[in-house]
Parts: C-alpha cells; structure tokens; sequence
C-alpha cells in the first residue's frame, strides 16, 4: 500500500482482514499527515536525516509530472531532492 513493500490494497486487505475502503481511508490519512515540508524551512544541505530519507521514499517512483507537482506542493525544488 505504501513504501517499502507497497503491496496492493487487495492483497493487504486479504491478508489483514480488514476492508478495502479502511485502508484506503488509513492510506490518504497517513499520506496527509505526511504532508510536512522537510526542513522546516531550511535549506536541503542543512536537513537532517530522516527528512532526507523521507522525501527520497517518498519520491522515487514517481514520474516527473508528480515529482513537479510535489515539489510544488512541498515548496521544494527538483535539484533539492536529487542533491
């Protein structure tokens, strides 16, 4: 469902027991309180760690339309998540 394994939402609702309309409700609740922009502000060489690994989860599957659109929505700049 999301990273690292991201299996299907009907292979983990199979598997869990758990309805396929929870887990994507669970999915859009984890993925909006995710929505924090790393760094807090701070330019990409001074994030810490975890923000680094995070925005790298976060983005590497994505093609560049949705990585221009999270740039966007993060405020951030292409160039900072490849550094």
């Amino acid at each position: 469902m999301m990273l690292p394994n991201n299996e299907s939402v009907s292979q983990l609702s199979k598997e869990l027991g758990i309805t396929e309309p929870t887990l994507y409700k669970w999915r859009k609740e984890a993925r909006i309180a995710v929505n924090h922009t790393p760094g807090e502000g701070q330019s990409s060489e001074q994030w810490s760690s975890e923000d680094k690994f995070l925005v790298v989860m976060e983005t590497y599957t994505m093609n560049q339309a949705d990585l221009a659109e999270y740039c966007r929505k993060k405020g951030l700049y292409k160039e900072q998540i490849k550094k």
